[in-house]
């Protein structure tokens, strides 16, 4: 016959106060980390995201000029680049399923003019004194009025090829130092 021994067990010492705290607290942490954070990010993206769509609405809901420079993505999709510097900006948009179009002011410098030119892939030389190439229908859509006696106003019209947009440019040049520029840039996807 076989006989086993068996060993007495001996209870685990009880936890000190100090190692329950510390479990305790380290439990806790971990417990803030784990729920907390995704929540605060929640929470976080949930502003944002009401903020978006506040501005989204303002800028559908808007009939005229915003005084406020266009995103940087409108300004690329348009092809407007505005030269850092310039004041006074405005812009609107109107899209619809078969035009879509940006129409945007700014005063600037001489330089700054010849900036917006060279980016626009014209230049100077384009304008045409006495000339306006913005239509009637657009002028009205954002009320600009071309008609004032006394201006010296010169324009020319940037043609791309599809999808590009094209640019309608008419300045201001009766204060030469701080022209006006009005561009509408039309884009047909």
């Amino acid at each position: 016959m076989t006989s086993t021994l068996t060993r007495p067990t001996i209870p685990p010492a009880p936890e000190g106060r100090r190692h329950m705290l510390v479990r305790r607290w380290l439990t806790a942490i971990t417990i803030v980390l784990l729920v907390g954070i995704p929540a605060g990010y929640l929470v976080i993206s949930a502003e944002q995201s009401r903020a978006s769509g506040r501005d989204k609405e303002a800028e559908s809901s808007a009939t005229g000029l915003r005084d406020k420079w266009p995103s940087l993505m409108k300004r690329r999709i348009f092809e407007v680049p505005i030269p850092a510097g310039s004041w006074r900006v405005g812009y609107y948009e109107t899209s619809n399923w078969k035009t879509s179009r940006l129409y945007v002011q700014f005063r600037t410098t001489p330089g700054g003019l010849d900036t917006f030119l060279k980016g626009v892939g014209t230049s100077r030389d384009a304008l045409q004194d006495g000339k306006v190439t913005i239509s009637d229908r657009d002028s009205e859509v954002v009320g600009w009025n071309f008609g004032l006696e006394g201006r010296a106003w010169a324009g020319t019209t940037h043609r791309n090829k599809d999808p590009r947009p094209t640019q309608d440019i008419t300045v201001d040049l009766t204060e030469p130092a701080k022209p006006w520029v009005y561009v509408v840039s039309t884009a047909t996807p």
